[in-house]
Formats: C-alpha cells, structure tokens, sequence
C-alpha cells in the first residue's frame, strides 16, 4: 500500500493548516475558476448576484453538447491526491469496477456500490486502520446500482439498494458479508433514460426513505402542452412545478415508507440530486445537484441544498432562484417567486455526486458538522472544473455558502486526468474514505500520525 507521507512537525503543520484557512476567499467572478486554480485550502464563496447572464440562448435538447471528455490515466508512479497539511492519503482498496457510492454500516462495514459490475460489495470494519482491504459481493445482478440504505438506521434488518430502474432491499444483520435472502422490490420500474444514479437516505425515525430520480432529459424543452387547469390539477398529485410527460416524477425526491406501499414526491426541479445524506442532529434532508447544460461555461452552478418538503428548487423553467432559463422563457411566471436558493452553490459542470457530514473527532474539531462532497469533473468544459473533493463550510449547523478544497490533484493537464472523486463515507474511526471510480480505487484520509 502507498501513503503520501507529509514530512512535517505537529506545530508547523497546524500552523500551515491555519495558514491555509486564512486565505482569502474567493468571490464573484474568481469563485469560478477552473481546475488550473484548485489546491487544498482554496475557499470559494458563489452568490446567486454573482452568476454571469447566458452565453448560449438555444437551451435546445437536440442540439449537440461541446464535449471535453478528459482522457483517463493511470495514476503516475507514486502520485496520490493533495490534501491539506497534516493529513496523509493511503490506498484503502483497489481493482474496483467504477465503485461510487460508499455507505458505512452501523457496524463499521464499508458498503461499495460497484456500478460498472452490478454489485454490492463490503469491505470489513477492522480494514479501516489502514491494512490493504478486500471485499465481499454482498448482492449482484443489479443495473448499475448507486444507493445504498440501512433500515432502520439504528439497528438494520434490512440493506436497501437503488439500482437504475427499480429500488430493492435485502435482509440483513449487524456482520452479513453476503445477503441471507434474494432481493425483494419495494420500488418497481423506474424509468433510466439519461440520469440513472438514484441515491437513498433515510429519517432518523425510520419512518420515510428517500430516492432521488434525475431527469431524462436536459431541460424539458419538448414537453407537451397543458392548460392552466390541467398543470393545477398535475401539481396537486405530483407538486409544485412538477415536470410531466416523459418527465413525470423524475427531476424529484420521492419519499416513501419501509414496504413502498406509498411513495410521493417530496421535492421537485431537482434535475438531478445525485447525493443524499441526512445532517447529524439535525433531521434535515440534504443533496447535490447537477444543474443544466447549454447555458454558459459558468452556468448552471452545481450545489449542495437542503431539500425542504414540498420544495421546487427550478428545474426546468429557472434555476438558482428566479433565472428563468430561455428554453422556458414566458411559460411558467407563477412560478418565479417559488423557487427555493439552493444553500451552497458551486462551480458549474462540476458533476458533484455524493456528499457527507463529518460527525467523528478524528479531524481537527473545527471540521466536526461540514459536509465533504465528491466533484466527478466537467466533461462538457473547455477548462475543466471539478475532479476534487470540497468541504463546505457549516456555523452551528447552517450552511455559510463558503466551500474549500480539500482533495485535489487528479488532473495531470488540460487532457488528462488519473482520477474521478464518486463516493464519500466517514469511517467508524473518522477517516475519510473516497471513491474513484475512474481506476477503480479508495482512498482513505485521516490526519498523519506524528
């Protein structure tokens, strides 16, 4: 196994580490920036007031995509990713087939979502202090699995997977390497045009779960017609700004109860809320979120935003409050005043994915309540953004809009790149574990031991 060792004394690395905290935050238009600018301790601070106006007006689903898909390597001799002073970076696992999501059991074990492969993997609690890790298949045969979910939180009987087209759960006990039993659908036939990552999370009552269903399509623009009084009629059963025809329930969260006897949508214009995760102490339901393309190298920031019951967050006729996108332009002016400012926006095409809370005490305290997220990288850009990890920056649990890098490094040059951030999971011993599902990798970060 390979660590990048930080060679450094314990007082000159906090006082580096609060160097780096000191600097300066970015905003308006140098909060955009592109990977070029990216290194561990950079902050950021996006505000909706500082979001350019659209570059590109023909928001046209038909029209093709500038494509700036980066050329995957593999990691240079001895190359691992940047993080902050005082921390070290070791290769928790290998040999994985796109692993995205990571879920830590309530017993420490390590859940893997391997996409590419149609399983569920663990990966053994006493792994996590650094020895080399192999897993287990737990369940297989899914199509292209993403979340994973623990029911009831506590003390779980039951492991629940979103995979594309359907959410299944598998009986489960505190240690099982290997479901007991076969899978049983509680959520049937989702459709997977375009967005299949469909993530879960759960009340800490265990009472509703959540999974989220992206778009099928960019912004809607082909949506049929509807009167006035048919679109009234649709949001009373589906929500307010709630999509229809090909986009019914899709672009939401849905909520549902343990045996899918009953499932709603929770949250609406949501394009596509990749990651979930529920704030520790908090009972609040947060996301990422992709935001739409064609509209600009800066627009539409991706974010990080609680997702409020019976909240329209845009998609598709505005975005980050009232923008109203010009695909849309005229069609929905009810509905300006109605959309919800997600709390933490970042920069666009960053292709954010899982996010977590960190609630351990191995990181400096000051750490304790943010949230960490995944950026899987532009492909869409001419200069990339994302391909990090970034911490977001909470003040007594409220979001401050302030985020900062935190892993770094895995872009070699404006073609090149030698990992993708995907998956994020805290471990029972407050390490930091990562995902990269562009060589099939984890990582684990935890501060160096002096």
């Amino acid at each position: 196994m390979r660590a990048r060792i930080v060679m450094m004394s314990l007082p000159l690395a906090l006082a580096s580490v609060a160097l780096v905290h000191a600097q300066e935050v970015r905003t308006g238009a140098d909060a955009f920036g592109t990977w070029e600018t990216d290194a561990p301790g950079v902050s950021r601070h996006i505000k909706p007031a500082d979001l350019p106006a659209p570059t590109l007006t023909e928001n046209d689903p038909e029209a093709p995509d500038f494509e700036n898909a980066a050329k995957v390597v593999e990691a240079p001799q001895g190359k691992m990713p940047d993080v902050p002073a005082g921390f070290a970076v070791q290769v928790f696992a290998t040999g994985l087939n796109k692993p995205r999501v990571l879920r830590t059991a309530p017993n420490g074990d390590i859940f893997v979502a391997e996409s590419g492969s149609g399983r569920v993997l663990v990966l053994a609690a006493d792994a996590a202090g650094g020895a080399p890790a192999t897993s287990e298949v737990f369940a297989e045969g899914l199509e292209k699995p993403f979340g994973i979910a623990f029911h009831p939180p506590a003390e779980p009987r039951y492991v629940y997977v979103a995979a594309a087209n359907q959410v299944v759960r598998y009986p489960y006990k505190a240690g099982d390497r290997k479901a007991s039993g076969p899978a049983e659908v509680i959520i049937a036939d989702i459709p997977t045009q375009r967005h299949w990552t469909r993530d879960l999370a759960v009340s800490p009552d265990g009472q509703r779960l959540f999974v989220s269903i992206g778009s099928s399509s960019n912004v809607a623009a082909g949506m049929p017609q509807k009167s006035a009084e048919e679109i009234k009629a649709f949001e009373k059963t589906h929500g307010v700004g709630a999509a229809w025809g090909d986009e019914e329930n899709r672009a939401v969260v849905r909520a549902f109860d343990a045996e899918g006897e009953k499932v709603r949508n929770f949250a609406t214009g949501l394009r596509n809320c990749s990651g979930m995760a529920m704030q520790p102490g908090a009972n609040t339901l947060w996301c990422t979120g992709n935001e739409r393309d064609h509209l600009g190298p800066n627009l539409v920031p991706d974010f990080l935003t609680t997702v409020q019951e019976h909240g329209f967050y845009g998609w598709p006729w505005y975005y980050t409050g009232g923008n109203e996108d010009p695909a849309h332009a005229g069609e929905r002016p009810d509905l300006k005043d109605k959309v919800i400012v997600p709390d933490v926006l970042l920069q666009a095409h960053s292709s954010t994915l899982q996010l977590v809370f960190y609630d351990k005490d191995a990181f400096p305290a000051e750490y304790r309540g943010d949230a960490f997220a995944t950026m899987h990288g532009s492909w869409n850009r001419e200069e990339r953004t994302g391909y990090k990890v970034i911490r977001a920056r909470m003040k007594d649990g409220k979001p401050t809009g302030v985020y900062e890098d935190f892993m770094t490094g895995f872009v070699l040059d404006k073609e090149r790149v030698w990992g993708r951030p995907a998956g994020i999971a805290v471990t029972q011993d407050g390490a930091l574990l990562v995902s990269d599902d562009a060589n099939g990798t984890i990582f684990r970060v935890a501060p160096q031991k002096q």
